[in-house]
């Protein structure tokens, strides 16, 4: 029921982008959205979350249909800088490219929180992944000269407690 109100809700992005002729875009899900449009979990929610390519303005009209939508930079975002070479691109959509975040990218970018809904995924999610992968990516994101140092700070404070819960 939540997969496909949400494929709804970008199906209708995309006629509203084709209305307004804006050019085909890409689009990179992370969070709670990419995880039920991948089956990574089961948790209900209806909040989009992607990554911000630096979208031009008039691409707002496409966006405010996702109602309850984060867009985020990638400076602040805890993401791997090869995370595009994982994406999964759905098949769903015709006019715009929709992407969601790789298993193992979704997890990491969930370290910084751990939060008890970030907890609840990771325990559905990391059963499926690719443990190597995943240190790859977490080497990644500790090489990365571009993410704020408040960001990385906390990442590497809330790694150790990841590390011991999941054994990565």
């Amino acid at each position: 029921m939540i997969k496909s109100t949400l494929i709804e809700v970008i199906h209708e992005m995309e006629e509203v982008a084709k209305l307004f002729k804006l050019e085909p875009f890409d689009i990179f899900l992370i969070g709670g959205s990419a995880c039920i449009l991948g089956e990574y979990t089961n948790r209900a929610t209806l909040d989009i979350d992607f990554i911000d390519l630096g979208y031009p303005a008039k691409y707002g009209k496409a966006f405010v249909l996702l109602r309850d939508y984060d867009m985020l930079e990638y400076e602040s975002t805890i993401l791997s800088p090869t995370y595009k070479n994982r994406a999964i691109k759905l098949n769903e959509f015709n006019f715009i490219n929709v992407y969601i975040l790789s298993k193992e990218d979704i997890a990491i970018s969930k370290i910084i929180r751990l939060a008890p809904k970030d907890i609840e995924d990771l325990n559905q999610i990391i059963p499926l992944c690719d443990k190597q992968l995943l240190n790859n990516i977490i080497d990644e994101i500790l090489c990365r000269d571009d993410l704020f140092e408040s960001k990385k700070t906390e990442f590497i404070k809330k790694l150790k407690i990841f590390r011991e819960k999941y054994n990565v």
